[in-house]
């Protein structure tokens, strides 16, 4: 099941803030290469190139379902390629500005992972990363629980996921280790206000979800799409209902 662009865009306006308050942590001075890890279909990499005129822009994504949205925003200092984070690794190529919105929740091993990003930072280069904290999310606790259970336990493998994102000490740690100065670590909590549970579902639906039902075949992903849907609503009592989505914010300068 790959990822759906439309999907993903209803919740944009929920989705966009942490990228803007990511955003406007960064400065301008320096800043003349810049890489958007994760850049999805495209847009917030053209408003961050937007921003900062002066500077040219790269948007990597492995999805080219994804990619192929963004191709209206490319041109001369704004292009976009499809590729992993792993092969941005292996270029060695230096940046003024790595950024991630949301995306490197999906790699694993942090601890190993985030000082090769940082290495790749250009002397006074700046370091700007927001990922969701899953682990403490109540629709990817009840996620993780219904693939823990029979019969879904075997269909998927014994498969779950557990999320790679580490704790917010663990960063900084990261982060001083790695010489990286002017920190802005901060965990926010951007609140959906939900009027049904179909709303919280199609949420999860366009991102945490999708790794768990292309495992499954179609019977088995009915059920287990039914039976998840029926939990979400089980656990929100009433209706409206706020769902406190928790953002981590990484901020550092060479």
């Amino acid at each position: 099941m790959p990822w759906n662009p439309e999907i993903y865009n209803q919740f944009k306006n929920i989705r966009y803030q942490p990228f803007f308050d990511l955003m406007n942590l960064i400065s301008s001075e320096n800043l003349k290469k810049a890489i958007d890890i994760g850049c999805g279909t495209g847009e917030q990499t053209h408003i961050l190139s937007e921003k900062f005129s002066h500077a040219e822009f790269l948007g990597i994504d492995s999805s080219a379902e994804m990619l192929a949205e963004a191709n209206q925003f490319q041109n001369g200092k704004l292009n976009f390629k499809q590729t992993t984070v792993e092969d941005l690794i292996n270029s060695k190529k230096k940046w003024d500005l790595i950024f991630s919105n949301a995306a490197l929740q999906w790699s694993d091993d942090h601890q190993t992972l985030f000082p090769k990003l940082i290495s790749l930072l250009s002397e006074n280069g700046q370091f700007a990363i927001q990922m969701p904290i899953q682990a403490e999310n109540v629709l990817n606790k009840i996620l993780f629980q219904l693939a823990s259970e029979e019969p879904f336990r075997t269909q998927l493998d014994g498969w779950n996921r557990l999320s790679p994102v580490l704790s917010i000490d663990d960063y900084a740690q990261i982060m001083f280790a790695h010489s990286l100065k002017d920190l802005s670590i901060s965990v926010k909590v951007y609140p959906i206000i939900a009027d049904n549970a179909e709303k919280l579902y199609q949420f999860i639906s366009g991102s945490a979800l999708i790794p768990y039902v292309e495992r499954l075949d179609e019977v088995s992903r009915e059920n287990f799409i039914s039976e998840y849907k029926k939990r979400i609503k089980n656990h929100f009592k009433s209706f409206p209902a706020m769902y406190a989505f928790k953002r981590l914010l990484l901020y550092g300068k060479k």
